[in-house]
């Protein structure tokens, strides 16, 4: 059950929008923190529809315009779609980071030396990814001026101080395996995402 729910008319259409494609998942869910809970959002599923990816990168590029970026970063595979129709809107280029050997890196394209980029995800959850990605931009030399992702989904205590631009901002309930109350229940254990678990 969402602790907190951003009611805007923007957000509004994108939890519709998620219900109608089924990306709003309940069931018993392992995040890759190692964390469970019994909502999940699979942004793919509703991605898969055009129409409702050119409005959510519509949206979300309203949102990143001001910081005036000159490309879009995303890591794969979660951020791909969102961050090129984030692209698209805004009319600069898109690029991502991928994992090689468990390490994110920037396989595909040139480094962009000292331009200015905005990291663009699908679900946020604990950053891991998507700072990850960024950093390793940033470390050599380009400015990481914005971030924004679909759903924040961050717990309160979760990088209080980042500033992540999001059309919906949820918290559900979480628990670590040894109190999960679904566990006790019995109910089927699922892994979704694409990210190993946390260590």
């Amino acid at each position: 059950m969402s602790c907190s729910c951003e009611k805007n008319e923007v957000s509004k259409k994108i939890l519709e929008m998620m219900k109608e494609s089924g990306a709003h998942l309940q069931g018993h869910f392992k995040l890759t923190s190692g964390l469970h809970s019994d909502n999940y959002m699979q942004c793919a599923l509703m991605l898969r529809y055009p129409k409702f990816a050119a409005y959510a990168g519509e949206e979300l590029a309203k949102l990143l315009a001001p910081a005036k970026p000159d490309f879009i970063l995303s890591p794969a595979l979660g951020g791909l779609i969102i961050g090129h129709e984030v692209a698209r809107a805004l009319g600069v280029p898109f690029i991502f980071t991928e994992r090689v050997d468990g390490e994110m890196r920037l396989k595909r394209f040139p480094h962009p030396s000292k331009l200015r980029f905005a990291l663009v995800e699908d679900v946020c959850t604990t950053g891991k990814s998507s700072r990850e990605a960024a950093q390793i931009l940033a470390a050599d030399g380009a400015e990481w001026v914005a971030s924004g992702s679909i759903v924040d989904r961050r717990s309160p205590d979760c990088l209080p101080d980042w500033d992540l631009k999001s059309l919906v901002k949820v918290c559900f309930a979480t628990y670590t395996a040894e109190e999960c109350p679904l566990c006790k229940e019995g109910l089927p254990l699922v892994k979704p995402g694409s990210r190993p678990d946390a260590k």
